[in-house]
């Protein structure tokens, strides 16, 4: 059985970043179970390098009070077995994005949505990220993305016209 991981590891370059990328979600965990509730969901570990932890803050409150506790943060960073020297937060808001209902439809073209599909089914059938791909093919407008542009060059907001239901 082929996991997400081993997929990944296939690829050298990614293969390289996984070990960093586990090490940087125990970080994450540790931080979630440390830190008060109401700050974890305001700052997050971003990177760890030479014995630094990297978090960034929403806002400079919640900076203050992560500078605050940095010395609890710190021995239950030490509790995980990794060196941690100091804690290095930064304030880093995170950029929302405003949704207005159907005019956030992508298009996909039809030999993407090919490759896409092609690439989910050669994974396990329980596979978190085959069935996120899915999902997505699900969310998207599937077609031409050519033919679906306007005259302001902007791909249109509706999705495509399926061409089997249309009469001849």
């Amino acid at each position: 059985m082929l996991n997400t991981e081993k997929l990944f590891a296939r690829n050298e370059l990614v293969a390289r970043l996984i070990p960093h990328a586990l090490m940087i979600g125990r970080l994450g965990e540790t931080f979630a179970k440390t830190a008060p509730p109401g700050l974890v969901h305001q700052a997050r570990v971003v990177n760890y390098r030479l014995g630094t932890v990297v978090i960034h803050a929403d806002n400079g409150a919640v900076a203050a009070k992560l500078r605050q506790i940095s010395t609890r943060l710190k021995n239950a960073f030490l509790g995980t077995g990794l060196q941690c020297n100091q804690i290095e937060i930064k304030v880093q808001p995170i950029e929302t994005v405003t949704q207005f209902g159907a005019s956030n439809v992508k298009s996909i073209s039809s030999a993407s949505a090919r490759k896409i599909l092609d690439c989910a089914a050669a994974m396990p059938p329980d596979s978190k990220l085959a069935a996120s791909l899915r999902q997505l093919l699900e969310r998207a407008a599937v077609g031409d993305q050519e033919s679906e542009r306007g005259r302001d060059n902007k791909v249109s907001s509706r999705p495509p016209l399926d061409k089997s239901l249309t009469p001849e």
